[in-house]
């Protein structure tokens, strides 16, 4: 097979797993909120264990770019490309864990009734969800408009995570029982707001690749 034909053949291995990558930590990220509403501890061990398969991938990205970029030695667009896929791994890798972690805070909480229904807390994870599919499109397609509408959405995030987070915190006055669940769902919501920063970092990638400039969404 000539060079040329390997390495595109190797970017394009890249690109799949980037959006296998990606197509996980969205499973992960729907079953964690659906653990945690319907308190599943079985189940918020199974996606702690799954994740390892999100750290083999990455792992797997970084091995192959580091190969492509020491023995291809390539230029200009090609080599943002490869950079690029090292980034939006890295960024995957991190929101997987939010998912782990959104787990772990289920099984700290227990069985210990929910002091009120988690629905804002699910708004957001749609949203988060709907950015991360649509950061990976923007990526996939190359395409800066659709990366410029999940930064945008990412205002809603931040939006619902200033709503909860009062919620939350005014429930201190009347369950200081229930001080370590709130704590949790605090941290829940932070872990989705964090979520979707990465996923603005995803289009932030988008941008650097389709314009060679970086750009800073998040503002």
């Amino acid at each position: 097979m000539p060079g040329r034909e390997k390495f595109q053949l190797d970017l394009n291995t890249l690109r799949d797993k980037l959006i296998e990558i990606g197509s996980l930590t969205e499973i992960a990220l729907s079953k964690a909120i659906d653990t945690l509403e319907r308190q599943d501890i079985d189940r918020a061990l199974e996606i702690i264990e799954e994740d390892k398969a999100v750290d083999v991938l990455d792992e797997e990205i970084n091995d192959t770019a580091i190969l492509l970029i020491a023995k291809q030695q390539p230029v200009a667009t090609d080599l943002r490309r490869i950079i690029v896929a090292i980034k939006i791994s890295n960024e995957l890798e991190r929101m997987a864990d939010f998912a782990v972690n959104i787990a772990k805070a289920t099984i700290r909480i227990g069985d210990e009734q929910l002091i009120k229904p988690i629905v804002h807390i699910k708004q957001m994870t749609e949203i988060c969800a709907q950015m991360l599919s649509l950061s990976l499109k923007a990526y996939n397609e190359e395409d800066i408009v659709l990366a410029k509408k999940v930064a945008d959405m990412d205002d809603q995030v931040d939006s619902l995570y200033g709503h909860i987070i009062k919620e939350l915190l005014e429930l201190t006055q009347d369950k200081r029982e229930s001080m370590q669940q709130i704590t949790q769902l605090l941290l829940v919501c932070r872990y989705l707001e964090r979520f979707g920063d990465h996923a603005t970092n995803i289009s932030e990638g988008v941008f650097y690749l389709v314009k060679g400039r970086h750009y800073d969404l998040n503002t």
